[in-house]
């Protein structure tokens, strides 16, 4: 069984933010020579997430709003983790939005949905965060 390891790294400059990681896990998956197995694609980060969905603007947006009505950012002070902080609702939208994808691979080419896009999900950016790319398989 051969296996392949990368990280991506992001630096994000504002607060949150999704990105479209698909094609650099393509790439990933390309040098990887691997043709049938699994993909583990996970934030290495605590207020960072990596999820699976459309890559749809209007849906961006609906995320956006709805993660800040599940976990408003202000007021910071409503939320004991952020004593000398203002990061709590970044760890409480990760909690939601998941910390890691898995997606197997056939014939070289990932397994996903006809509108599926991997995605970063940053919740506390400006700063440098890491994702792990991890593939097995023959």
């Amino acid at each position: 069984m051969k296996h392949f390891r990368r990280e991506l790294w992001f630096d994000v400059p504002s607060r949150r933010a999704f990105i479209n990681i698909t094609p650099e896990i393509n790439e990933c998956l390309e040098e990887s020579g691997i043709q049938n197995g699994l993909l583990l694609c996970n934030a290495m980060h605590i207020t960072a997430s990596v999820f699976i969905n459309d890559d749809e603007s209007g849906l961006h947006h609906d995320y956006e709003v709805w993660l800040e009505k599940l976990a408003p950012h202000e007021p910071v002070s409503g939320y004991r983790h952020n004593v000398g902080e203002d990061n709590a609702d970044a760890h409480m939208k990760r909690q939601i939005m998941g910390r890691e994808v898995v997606v197997a691979i056939t014939e070289g080419c990932l397994d996903l949905g006809t509108w599926e896009r991997i995605f970063y999900g940053e919740f506390d950016g400006r700063r440098r965060k890491r994702v792990l790319i991890k593939i097995i398989g023959e």
